[in-house]
């Protein structure tokens, strides 16, 4: 099992609640997408860049300008599953999730 440290900063403070981290897979295919830091409650629409800390891939898109980013698709079978977005409110780059093309599981992180 991997080892992460949760990201502790003024979204997450903002938010308030738990913060989790979610194992992101394709409701399609079920193959893995993500790991990824849920911050507050609610449900997931969107996935921050900063706070995905699985598949290398993905990690790296931080610091990318809006316009390079494709739409966010899962490795196995294609299927799209977010598209990039503005959160303008925090200026943060992100990905909406489309309804139901994610299955979701909270992991435990040592």
């Amino acid at each position: 099992m991997e080892t992460f440290k949760a990201k502790k900063d003024r979204f997450s403070k903002a938010r308030g609640g738990p913060t989790r981290f979610l194992q992101i897979s394709c409701a399609k295919c079920g193959a893995f997408v993500a790991v990824y830091q849920k911050d507050g409650p609610g449900s997931l629409k969107r996935m921050y860049i900063d706070r995905i800390f699985s598949p290398e891939a993905l990690v790296g898109l931080i610091g990318l300008p809006m316009k390079k980013l494709t739409p966010l698709s899962c490795a196995k079978c294609a299927h799209v599953i977010g598209v990039p977005f503005l959160y303008e409110e925090e200026d943060r780059p992100s990905f909406r999730l489309f309804e139901g093309a994610v299955s979701k599981k909270i992991i435990k992180i040592k």
